[in-house]
């Protein structure tokens, strides 16, 4: 069996619901990921600044209401049995936002990070921080590294994009793709006079992606009504399903992911091929 596969394994399924979501709505939930197959699901967190501005208040408190949408989103996936979940929390391009609202946002994820460590052992999902975390302080990347040892025993995945394009990631792993072929004595160069074929592979590229050795996500969701990935998960989302939500993140909740995995269902997957497929076989 091959690492990817692996970690793809079915894993025993349990119940948190720190959020008193009813009975009804998780069984009819775990049901509907059962139906699917869905394993890996990511969401492109949109709207916060228009749902505070459509309610007089700063864009601000619109991060601070997504924050709560985040948590109860990604505790209810990994309830209802969907075992990778990633989530864009702070692009590349969100640093040319106004300073003001910049260091908002990153108080807000900190905030989260240091309740996230306390809360390992309740969550029982291993954190872990996509993308690069060098402009971050010492400390709050030190805090990213702990989480992510700490909680690494847990069969769950929660990918929180950080600092993440999905550009700059292929970027980072050809790079380091390279750098392998240099370490095991193969350069560009010879490879191109010697006649040796691909000095690269997909297999090659992914090993160094971010996500790695997550599948990639079955389907992607980006709420507020925008139809775009914004330069996320580029590589990874050749064949997801992409639904677009009007719902604005902070409005939106539990139900609106068993909506959107119906939503999912009703697609026919083909992956190049002829014969359709419904959902995830």
């Amino acid at each position: 069996m091959s690492e990817t596969e692996n970690v793809t394994a079915a894993v025993e399924p349990y119940v948190i619901n720190s959020y008193g979501v009813s009975n009804e709505l998780l069984s009819e939930g775990a049901a509907l990921v059962r139906e699917s197959g869905l394993r890996h699901v990511a969401f492109i967190m949109d709207g916060n600044g228009r749902w505070a501005t459509a309610r007089g208040l700063p864009r601000e408190s619109g991060h601070k209401e997504g924050m709560v949408s985040f948590e109860q989103v990604a505790e209810y996936c990994a309830d209802i049995g969907i075992r990778y979940v990633t989530v864009y929390a702070f692009s590349t391009e969100n640093w040319k936002r106004p300073k003001h609202e910049v260091n908002a946002i990153l108080m807000i994820l900190r905030r989260y990070l240091k309740r996230a460590m306390k809360l390992i052992d309740q969550k029982r999902v291993h954190f872990v921080v996509i993308g690069d975390i060098s402009p971050f302080d010492e400390k709050t990347q030190q805090l990213i590294r702990d989480l992510d040892e700490k909680s690494a025993c847990y069969d769950r995945v929660l990918n929180i994009a950080l600092n993440y394009g999905g550009r700059a990631e292929l970027v980072h792993a050809m790079n380091e793709a390279v750098r392998e072929k240099a370490e095991q004595g193969v350069s560009s160069a010879e490879s191109m006079l010697l006649g040796m074929g691909e000095l690269l592979t997909e297999d090659d590229i992914e090993r160094h992606l971010y996500t790695y050795p997550c599948p990639p996500p079955d389907m992607i969701v980006r709420t507020a009504g925008d139809k775009r990935l914004s330069n996320f998960l580029l590589w990874q989302s050749s064949y997801s399903e992409l639904i677009f939500s009007p719902v604005l993140w902070p409005d939106y909740r539990q139900g609106d992911v068993n909506d959107n995995i119906r939503d999912f269902l009703s697609r026919q997957r083909r992956y190049g091929g002829v014969e359709s497929t419904v959902g995830v076989k």
